[in-house]
Order: structure tokens, then C-alpha cells, then sequence
């Protein structure tokens, strides 16, 4: 019996690769369909998402405003920063002021990290309103930040640049979390701790999985069970899932991507919950009410 083929993109890092596990070595049934997995960066996969080029891709949760007519969230898949979040590293403490007039490198325009950095540091403007394909083609005219400085760096290098002076502060995600005090750097600000701080408690929305609309509601409903189950294979049998997602962990031993991939896949991954949805509405909410995305978001999840 033939298999149906679906681009599956995700980035190339320990969490992502311990989600996909069982999919990647065929170790739970898919249903007919086979996986081909495409592993870029969260920034390249954001953009692509814009162009619809896949049909199911990790992106960031600040993506989901630029891609929701296209795309529509699986209820599994999150990355949720619960205590914890994107950092603001630097080589010697700054304060919130300070950061503000400093050259800052960041992981991605569309990432929710960056998202994340503009709402604390209060920034607003008038997103452009008035073109509707904005959420059809790629939004970096909508994406402009004229109060600050940023050079967008690729996340891997963000630690490298802070130390060359190529930036004077960096906003490191993934790994970076955990190895930046090896670069010699020290933490400004965790923005999952202000997020959570300033919001009830609730998790900072970073990352989700997302379905092209082009499958019916029966299909995607199938597709979003295998996934389901990839992460609830992985989390029954860690250790192995573990020893797979390490040749993923960049400058890691396995008790530290252990630890990573444990604030990434966790309950919140297997489904966000009304808490989880609701830090989502409250994310793109803030960013709307202030002009930094052009649509207030209904969220669409595969049920």
C-alpha cells in the first residue's frame, strides 16, 4: 500500500528531535502517511510557514499572527517557558534602560523571543494595518523596530557575537539558556520569569506546532493524534528518546540536554490547556493592543 509523503519541519535541536523520535525511526503506527522531516532554523521555518511551503512545521508562537489563515495549531507540540524563558545576556549586568539603547542580538524578527523583548521593553508603534497580505507574504516591512537596535544573528552564533562585541547584548534561546555562563556572560533578564511575573503566573507561549488548512478537519485530526503520540512514545521511554535527540546538542552532555529537554517536552507539549491557550491570547493580545502585530488573532486549533 503506498504512503502519503508530509513535510514535517522542525529545528534542528535537542527538544524537537526528542518530540519526533518515534516518527523519525518508525516506531508507532502513522496511519498510511509517511514523514519526511525537514530541519531548519525557527526563523527560516517561520518564513517559510508565511509561504505555506510546508504541511506541518514547528514556529514560533509570533509566527501563528502571520500565518493563522494558512495554518492551524495542533494541540500538541508546545514549548512553553514555565518559570523560564529567552535571556538577555551580556558581558556585564545592564538595566532595562540600558538595554534599550544597546545593540542587541537576536535570534529572528518572527520569533517569539523577540516578540517577548519588544513587550518588556514596552516598545509600540503603528503595525501596517492596512494590507491584508500581510499574513499571506513574508511581514518583515510589519516587522521594523525603529526604537531599537537589533542585528538578527543566527541563535547558534548569539553567544559568539556578545563575547566579539559584535553586539553589546544577545537574546539567546535553546541551548544558550544553559551554556551562556560557559561564554562568561551573565543574565540581564529571563523574560519567561518577567512573563510570569506580570501575568498570572502563566507560561511564556514560545513555540507550537502547526497544519496547512489544505487538509480537511478528519485529516488533520489523524495527523495531530500521530504527533501526539511521538511525544507521549518519547516521554514513556526517555532515556532512549534522550540518546537520540543528543546528537542534536550542541556543546551539551546528556545530563544537561536531559535537563533541556525537559523544560521544552513536558505536560504542556502533550496539550497547552486552557492556561496554555490562554497565554497565547494574552501574548498576541498585548502585541496587537500596542501595533506590533497587524491582527488581533482568533487561535484555530485542530480539536
Amino acid at each position: 500500500m503506498s504512503q502519503r509523503t508530509l513535510t514535517l519541519g522542525h529545528s534542528p535541536d535537542p527538544d524537537d528531535a526528542f518530540m519526533f523520535y518515534a516518527l523519525a525511526k518508525g516506531l508507532i503506527p502513522t496511519r498510511g502517511f509517511r514523514f519526511e522531516h525537514i530541519l531548519q532554523d525557527i526563523q527560516t521555518l517561520n518564513e517559510r510557514a508565511t509561504r505555506g511551503e510546508l504541511d506541518i512545521s514547528a514556529i514560533s508562537i509570533h509566527a501563528y499572527a502571520y500565518v493563522s489563515e494558512q495554518y492551524a495549531l495542533l494541540p500538541s507540540g508546545a514549548s512553553m517557558g514555565d518559570g523560564y524563558g529567552p535571556m538577555l545576556v551580556a558581558k556585564q549586568k545592564f538595566t532595562k534602560a540600558q538595554i534599550a539603547r544597546k545593540k542587541i542580538a537576536v535570534p529572528g524578527t518572527m520569533t517569539s523571543a523577540f516578540l517577548a523583548l519588544q513587550l518588556w521593553l514596552n516598545q509600540t508603534r503603528n503595525a501596517e494595518r492596512g494590507t491584508r497580505n500581510s499574513e499571506h507574504g513574508t511581514p518583515h516591512s510589519a516587522l521594523r523596530t525603529p526604537h531599537l537596535n537589533c542585528v538578527v544573528i543566527p541563535f547558534d552564533r548569539i553567544l559568539q557575537a556578545v563575547r566579539s562585541g559584535q553586539a553589546d547584548v544577545g537574546l539567546i534561546i535553546h541551548e544558550g539558556q544553559l551554556t551562556y555562563q560557559n561564554a562568561g556572560l551573565v543574565c540581564c533578564e529571563d523574560l519567561g520569569v518577567w512573563w510570569g511575573r506580570e501575568n498570572d503566573g502563566l507560561p511564556l507561549p514560545l513555540g507550537g506546532n502547526v497544519i496547512h488548512k489544505r487538509f480537511d478537519l478528519a485529516t488533520r485530526k489523524i495527523i495531530s493524534d500521530i504527533l501526539t503520540a511521538s511525544i507521549r512514545y518519547s516521554l514513556d521511554h526517555r532515556a532512549e528518546a534522550v540518546q537520540h535527540a543528543l546528537q542534536f546538542a550542541r556543546d551539551m552532555g546528556r545530563d544537561l540536554a536531559d535537563k533541556f529537554v525537559g523544560m521544552y517536552v513536558n505536560h504542556w507539549t502533550l496539550d497547552y490547556g486552557e492556561k496554555g491557550r490562554e497565554s497565547i491570547r494574552r501574548f498576541l493580545g498585548q502585541a496587537y493592543e500596542r501595533g506590533l502585530i497587524a491582527h488581533r488573532q482568533e487561535l484555530e486549533f485542530v480539536v
